[in-house]
């Protein structure tokens, strides 16, 4: 230990290395401790004895109450230190080459820990066979505590960025849709304008999840692996794919080299039916309610919005770019708009009418008037071209398409909110654990199919695994190398 109390890592003591309790951090000359104390800083290995004022109550009543303050969100003072509540994270220290006192770098800590010792034995005694599923059954059908404590899950922390990203993508995505069927009708200068218009939805996409992210190097740590069980990590690839797929389609269409611009096309179209709808996937794999009980619905929902606002998007570009409104491919995605807006609105309130208690996070406080407002504005959309006429109709049906293009932005919105007050929703997340959510939990029983997990002999060092091993270390490089550009910048 250095003199005056300074750590290997550069955090401070008290001058003279000891402890504001008393303890010392005197070394002998061997290396090891003095004293009674077993741990690396000297600390005592028996708790201090609680004061007065830190015993729990006696009562069970009192325990729980208190508890209840303690945990209660409304009175609990949860600024963070850094960067503002439920934003990204900084990812620079407070202080430029300050070291965190008493700590050990690189998990140094951990090595005493007893998690760690050598005589740490988990799970010593085995369960009889049956004694796991039988606990796990008293826990979904017992009846509900009542009043359920909470927080029982944490909530999202998803700010503005990650429903703009959705929307962005689901735009993108129907926009391919549209090229790819311009070019089987035949029609390639629509298709040309139709992935620009792919192109320029998709350039923003990026932008917003590593903003969402708060490190630039995430973004790019998540290319290391790849796990087709995780909708995160094969949305990252795929929202990679469709872009290179876009870019050097559009690249292609510029050059003069239409079948190659044609067959990228056709490649971003298969890969959008994923990026427009896995967001819809994403939300429904988690534990909110609202969210777990649309499962069957999101993805077809979010893909109905994806090729609305992707056809009304590419619509609109066609009529700045001066398409008469009898156009073929003009009247086709008019027809194909508004067909979305309808499927959409249809699996919604089938979704809706059986979600039951689920379903208040939707119909209430800001996800409910976001909800009520993407309805009004879809609903105008479809009226808009019925009931114009003359010289009108042409208008009529350019505010029918930026009304399509609100209205999804205000579902996503709305379905990114409600999954927030679903998750603060105590009660709901315990009517769900005990599958009495939804009217149609009965007709999942038996039908649940659960991975087992088996132990796998070590893979061998072959061709393959050294050159995924070599793949990850290069990305884990590239990801430090923009922060430090981006460090620099700044």
């Amino acid at each position: 230990m250095p003199d005056g109390g300074e750590l290997p890592d550069g955090g401070e003591l008290p001058d003279g290395g000891e402890l504001p309790d008393g303890n010392s951090l005197a070394s002998s000359p061997g290396g090891e401790r003095r004293g009674e104390c077993e741990s690396p800083l000297g600390l005592p290995v028996e708790a201090p004895e609680p004061e007065p004022s830190e015993e729990p109550p006696s009562s069970t009543a009192g325990r729980d109450e208190s508890w209840t303050a303690d945990h209660d969100s409304a009175t609990r003072d949860d600024t963070p230190a850094l960067g503002t509540r439920g934003g990204p994270a900084s990812w620079r220290r407070a202080i430029e080459g300050r070291a965190v006192a008493l700590a050990r770098p690189a998990w140094g800590d951990a090595g005493w820990s007893y998690l760690f010792g050598r005589d740490t034995n988990y799970a010593a005694v085995e369960p009889d066979p049956g004694e796991v599923e039988a606990a796990s059954l008293r826990m979904r059908s017992e009846t509900t505590p009542e009043p359920v404590h909470g927080p029982v899950i944490h909530a999202p922390v998803w700010t503005w960025e990650v429903p703009l990203y959705f929307w962005f993508g689901g735009v993108a995505s129907g926009a391919s849709f549209a090229a790819l069927a311009a070019d089987i009708a035949g029609d390639h200068a629509s298709a040309r304008v139709a992935r620009k218009v792919s192109m320029a939805a998709v350039l923003p996409a990026p932008v917003l999840l590593i903003a969402d992210l708060g490190r630039p190097g995430r973004f790019l740590n998540m290319l290391r692996i790849f796990k087709p069980r995780s909708p995160m990590n094969v949305g990252a690839w795929c929202l990679t794919a469709f872009s290179g797929a876009g870019a050097g389609a559009v690249a292609a269409d510029l050059v003069g080299a239409p079948r190659t611009g044609r067959a990228l096309g056709a490649a971003q179209a298969l890969l959008g039916s994923y990026l427009g709808s896995y967001t819809g996937v994403l939300l429904a794999t988690t534990a909110v309610p609202v969210w777990a009980r649309s499962r069957v619905f999101l993805g077809p929902i979010f893909i109905c919005t994806a090729t609305a606002t992707g056809a009304a998007a590419t619509r609109l570009t066609l009529a700045a770019a001066g398409q008469a409104e009898d156009h073929p491919t003009h009247v086709a995605l008019s027809r194909i708009e508004a067909g979305a807006i309808l499927a959409e609105l249809t699996l919604s309130a089938l979704n809706e009418r059986r979600l039951g208690r689920a379903g208040e996070a939707l119909a209430h406080g800001t996800p409910g008037r976001l909800s009520r407002a993407a309805k009004t504005l879809v609903g105008g959309g479809l009226v808009l071209p019925l009931i114009a006429r003359g010289r009108a109709r042409r208008p009529a049906q350019n505010l029918a398409s930026v009304l399509y293009l609100a209205g999804g932005l205000a579902f996503r919105l709305a379905w990114v909110e409600a999954g927030k007050a679903s998750a603060h929703d105590d009660e709901a997340v315990a009517l769900m654990a005990r599958a009495k959510l939804t009217p149609d939990e009965s007709l999942r029983v038996g039908t649940e199919q659960r991975a087992v997990s088996e132990d796998r002999p070590p893979l061998a060092d072959s061709g393959p695994l050294h050159a995924v091993r070599e793949w990850s270390a290069t990305i884990g490089r590239a990801s430090l190398f923009v922060e430090r550009l981006i460090s620099r910048v700044r």
